[in-house]
C-alpha cells in the first residue's frame, strides 16, 4: 500500500509538474501571438535608459508570462547588438519584477473552475476556425491548464505535512536559512522555471506544510535559480550577452544577501500585511515575492552603471560593437528634402555594405582556423546586413513617392539595386559558415592545398567587393571597370579550382563530402563575387 501511495504522490506531482508547465508555456505563447510581433521590437525601442529598460522588462514579462523568456530574448538582442549592456539590466531588473505578477495569478483560488476554463480554451482553438479566437483560447487553456496542474501537484505533495522528515526539513530551514536558499535554487534549476517552483511553495504553506519562515527563504532561492536559463542562453555568445547573463545572476544574489541580513524585518512586514490585508497563504507569498523583487530593483537600479563594470571586469576582453540599427535615416527629410533624404540613404547603404565586406572577412579567416568566434561575429554582421535592409528598402520606397530629378531617380534605382545585391552577399557569407560548420561538425577533412585554395579566392572576392563598394562611395568609373575585370579573374578561379579539387578527389587525398563542401563554397564565393560586379555595373549605368 505504501508503495503505491508513493507512486500515486509521484505520478500526480511529476504529471502535475508537466502539466503546469505546459500551461505557463502554452498561456506565454498565445499572449505574444496576441500582442502580435512586436515584443522584440518593443525592446529594442524602449529601453533607451535603465529606468525605461526596467518599464518594457516588467511589459514583456507580463506577456510572456516568464522572466527567463524576457531575459533570454534580452540576451539575444545584446547578442545581435540591438542593445547596450546597461539597458540589458534595466530590462533584466523589470523581468524580476515583471514575473511577480504570475504568482498574484497563482494567488487567486480558482482551482476549481481549472478543467471548465480548459474546457473553454480547447473549444476555441478546435471549433472556431479564427487565428485570433485560436490565440485567445490559447491563452485561456494555458490559464486553466497553470491552475489544474497547480492542483495536481498539491494534492502529491499534501501527504508530505504527515512525514516527519520533511517536518524536521522545514524546521531546518527556519532555523539555517542558507539550507531553504540552496533548496529554491536546486528545485527551480532543475525544472527551469521559477513560476512552478513559487506556485508549488504556495501550495506546500497554504496545506500548513512549511511555515512562512522557512518558506521565505526557498522563496529567495527560487529567483536565484531562475538566473540558470539565462546563463545557458549566453553560452557561445558574444562578450556583451554573457555579461549580460552574469548581471542576471549577480542582481539575484545581491537582493538574497540584503534580504537574509535583513530577514527579520523583511518576514515581521510580510506577516503584518498578511494580517492587514487579510491575504491568504497563497498571497502571503505572492506578496513577499512582489515587495523582493520590487525593494531589490530599487536598491540596485541607480548603481546599474557600478554592476555594468563589475560584470566587465569579471568577464574581460575587447567586443565588436555592431550598431544594427540605422543611423542615417532620418524621416524628417523625406516631405522637405528629398534629395537629401537620398544623400542619407546612400550613406546607410555603405554602411550596410561595410557590414558585408566585414563579414565576408571573417568568413575568410574561419574557413582557415576554424575559430568559432569568427563564425559568430559573421553571422551577426549578417543579421545586421538583414537588419538594414528592411529599414532602407522601407525609406527608399517612401522616398520613391516624392518629385525626384533625373539625376537622383538613376542614383536611387542604384541604391535600391545594391541593397538587394548586398542582402544576397549576406545570404551567401551565412552559406559558407554553415558549410564550415558542416564540415567542423561531421570532421571532413580539407587537405592544406584545399583549405591555401579557398584562402586565395577569399582574397580575390574580398578586394572585389571593396573596390565595388568603393565605386559605389565615389561613383568612380575606373574602380567599376576594374571589378568587372576582376570578377573575370574569379570565374575562371573558381573552374580552376573546381578542377584541381576533382583531381585531389580521384586521387584519394579528400573524400567526396570534402569535394562537396569545397566546390559548395567556392560557388558561393563565385555568386558573392557576381553582386559585387551587379553593384560595379550599376554604377556604370548611372554615369551613362
Amino acid at each position: 500500500m505504501r508503495i503505491l501511495d508513493l507512486q500515486t504522490l509521484l505520478f500526480m506531482f511529476f504529471g502535475g509538474l508537466g502539466i503546469f508547465l505546459f500551461g505557463i508555456k502554452f498561456m506565454g505563447d498565445g499572449l505574444q501571438k496576441v500582442a502580435g510581433e512586436r515584443l522584440r521590437d518593443l525592446l529594442d525601442k524602449f529601453t533607451t535608459n535603465p529606468v525605461m529598460g526596467v518599464f518594457a522588462g516588467i511589459f514583456v514579462t507580463v506577456l510572456l508570462q516568464t522572466s527567463t523568456g524576457t531575459t533570454v530574448l534580452t540576451i539575444g538582442l545584446v547578442n545581435a547588438g540591438f542593445m547596450t549592456l546597461k539597458q540589458a539590466i534595466g530590462v533584466i531588473m523589470g523581468a524580476n519584477v515583471g514575473t511577480t505578477v504570475t504568482a498574484f495569478i497563482i494567488g487567486i483560488k480558482i482551482s476549481a473552475y481549472a478543467l471548465p476554463i480548459i474546457a473553454v480554451g480547447a473549444a476555441l482553438i478546435f471549433f472556431i476556425k479564427n487565428k485570433k479566437v485560436n490565440n485567445f483560447g490559447q491563452v485561456i487553456f494555458g490559464f486553466g491548464a497553470l491552475f489544474y496542474g497547480l492542483e495536481l501537484m498539491g494534492d502529491g505533495m499534501r501527504p508530505l505535512r504527515d512525514l516527519q522528515m520533511f517536518t524536521d526539513l522545514t524546521v531546518s530551514m527556519s532555523e539555517m536559512r542558507l539550507l531553504g536558499v540552496l533548496i529554491g535554487t536546486i528545485f527551480t534549476v532543475a525544472v527551469q522555471s521559477s513560476s512552478a517552483s513559487i506556485g508549488l511553495l504556495q501550495q506546500l504553506y497554504e496545506q500548513g506544510a512549511m511555515t512562512l519562515q522557512a518558506a521565505l527563504p526557498v522563496l529567495f532561492g527560487d529567483n536565484i535559480g531562475t538566473t540558470i536559463t539565462a546563463v545557458l542562453a549566453s553560452i557561445g555568445a558574444s562578450i556583451s550577452a554573457k555579461r549580460a547573463a552574469l548581471t542576471h545572476v549577480i542582481f539575484n544574489l545581491i537582493g538574497t544577501v540584503i534580504v537574509l541580513l535583513l530577514f527579520i524585518p523583511f518576514y515581521n512586514l510580510v506577516s503584518f500585511l498578511s494580517v492587514e490585508l487579510g491575504l491568504s497563504e497563497r498571497m502571503q507569498i505572492a506578496f513577499a515575492h512582489g515587495i523582493f523583487n520590487v525593494s531589490n530593483m530599487l536598491i540596485q537600479l541607480p548603481f546599474v552603471a557600478i554592476l555594468a563594470i563589475i560584470v566587465t571586469k569579471l568577464i574581460p576582453g575587447e567586443e565588436i560593437n555592431i550598431e544594427y540599427k540605422a543611423k542615417h535615416l532620418d524621416p524628417r527629410f523625406i516631405g522637405s528634402s528629398p534629395a537629401i533624404a537620398l544623400g542619407q540613404a546612400k550613406q546607410e547603404v555603405l554602411r550596410m555594405a561595410e557590414f558585408s565586406e566585414k563579414g565576408l572577412a571573417e568568413v575568410s579567416h574561419y574557413l582557415v582556423n576554424g575559430q568559432k568566434r569568427h563564425a559568430e561575429l559573421a553571422v551577426q554582421f549578417e543579421d545586421a546586413i538583414n537588419n538594414l535592409d528592411r529599414k532602407i528598402t522601407d525609406y527608399l520606397i517612401q522616398i520613391s513617392s516624392r518629385s525626384l530629378s533625373e539625376q537622383d531617380s538613376k542614383l536611387h534605382s542604384v541604391l535600391m539595386d545594391t541593397v538587394r545585391d548586398i542582402e544576397r552577399i549576406g545570404d551567401h557569407i551565412e552559406n559558407i559558415v554553415e558549410l564550415k560548420d558542416y564540415q567542423k561538425t561531421n570532421k571532413v577533412q580539407l587537405t592544406e592545398n584545399a583549405i591555401a585554395d579557398l584562402q586565395e579566392m577569399c582574397d580575390l572576392t574580398l578586394s572585389t567587393l571593396q573596390e565595388a563598394i568603393q565605386s559605389l562611395e565615389h561613383l568612380d568609373l575606373d574602380m567599376a571597370n576594374s571589378v568587372v575585370e576582376k570578377e573575370e579573374q574569379i570565374d575562371k578561379m573558381e573552374r580552376k579550382l573546381r578542377k584541381k579539387h576533382i583531381q585531389r578527389v580521384n586521387e584519394g587525398q579528400c573524400s567526396g563530402s570534402a569535394g562537396i563542401i569545397f566546390v559548395d563554397i567556392v560557388s558561393n564565393l563565385e555568386r558573392i563575387g557576381d553582386h559585387s560586379v551587379n553593384i560595379a555595373e550599376a554604377v556604370i549605368a548611372e554615369d551613362d
